[in-house]
């Protein structure tokens, strides 16, 4: 049973987070402002990437080139140059991407039968839309070139069915087929999400009681020290709670994300990551003395879980020693687990290690937190 003063408590911090229209507007609606703008916004998927064209051979087969780089959704034929410098110039000052050069002779070239090569000039200066570009560039030419091949065979007289190339690759790409960024991004903007509203609102919080001089009124009455931590988080916990439904809810509806795996485990895992944040952003009340401290210090938390976690960046990508540090950071978890439901469809059975892990970290923060947070109403 729920002790009348615990009531009390939990009453008196939902009214209290009710009279102040900025922080409930604030939890409600930044969920998916930052999903609807992160989730646009932060993806691998290159598009439109605005193509300059240096056609030295003005044939058929030179259009037909053009044509096939333009009709591909990667590029989007922007300039038609009359020098390799224009192509150049354009890439310098940011009006173009990519550049096309064909030879004078490459319609000639390739009617005789001969390999013909065509230059293609990429903006390295941004690594992802470059390696992105490149690939679905070197994709496009190879099936130009295929086209070019089975039009040589027809030619001779031969079928071009039963021309086949000595070696067959057939790929087959799991659960996100379309490898639509967003799918992978949502899940983990989760925990992302969930991690920086909790971390802020409850260290925040606590911190405006103590500066308003209403945390030592709360110290004075009945209330045991495990209630008062009991009573301060319980109306954030409900909060987070409802933040991770809008953000399913905002991710299927307005992203088309699909949901394979358990909802409910989903919600659990969820509760068991809230644990750990709820904790870590108690333990930052109780070393801050200022709002503005208190949020620098949840900062100063969350910037490495967005770079140490797989959130960003693949941790196999990362040097060893930041792989070992990713260690303890708690969001590493639980994007595994919120990536593993959600694309994966995978049950607990797949996720024990990472549950184990977030429940030690939850203990472990959680404890520290009520011990530090006892000392100090002492």
């Amino acid at each position: 049973m729920v002790s009348s003063r615990l009531r009390s408590l939990i009453r008196k911090e939902f009214i209290q987070i009710v009279r102040d229209p900025r922080t409930l507007g604030m939890t409600i609606a930044m969920p998916a402002v930052m999903l609807f703008m992160l989730g646009y916004a932060i993806t691998n998927d290159v598009r439109n990437i605005d193509l300059a064209v240096f056609d030295q051979d003005q044939t058929p087969a030179s259009r037909r080139l053009i044509s096939g780089y333009q009709m591909a959704d990667y590029f989007k034929l922007a300039y038609f140059v009359s020098s390799a410098e224009e192509i150049r110039q354009l890439i310098d000052n940011n009006s173009a991407r990519a550049g096309l050069i064909i030879p004078p002779a490459y319609g000639r070239t390739l009617a005789a039968g001969q390999s013909a090569k065509v230059a293609f000039i990429l903006d390295g200066s941004d690594p992802t839309v470059a390696g992105n570009a490149l690939s679905a560039a070197v994709l496009i030419g190879q099936s130009q070139s295929t086209s070019v091949m089975m039009e040589r065979f027809e030619k001779r007289g031969m079928s071009s069915s039963v021309v086949k190339p000595p070696i067959d690759v057939l790929t087959q790409v799991l659960y996100n087929p379309a490898l639509v960024s967003a799918n992978y991004m949502i899940p983990a903007l989760i925990g992302q999400i969930l991690q920086f509203l909790t971390s802020f609102l409850t260290a925040t919080s606590i911190v405006r009681e103590r500066e308003r001089g209403t945390i030592e009124q709360l110290i004075v009455t009945p209330l045991r020290s495990w209630e008062l931590i009991v009573g301060k988080l319980t109306p954030y916990v409900l909060i987070s709670f409802m933040d991770t439904i809008e953000i399913l809810v905002v991710g299927i509806l307005l992203f088309r994300i699909p949901i394979n795996g358990s909802v409910i485990l989903l919600l659990f895992m969820s509760a068991l990551f809230l644990v750990t944040t709820l904790g870590i952003g108690l333990l930052i009340s109780t070393v801050a003395n200022t709002q503005q401290e208190a949020m620098l210090t949840a900062m100063f938390t969350i910037l490495p879980s967005i770079f140490l976690s797989g959130f960003f960046f693949p941790l196999a990508a990362m040097p060893k020693w930041l792989q070992v540090i990713s260690y303890i950071i708690p969001l590493r978890y639980f994007l595994i687990i919120a990536r593993g439901i959600v694309l994966k469809g995978v049950g607990f059975q797949a996720l024990w290690p990472e549950t184990i892990a977030l429940t030690i970290f939850a203990v472990v923060v959680m404890s520290a937190a009520a011990m530090r947070f006892r000392k100090s109403l002492e």
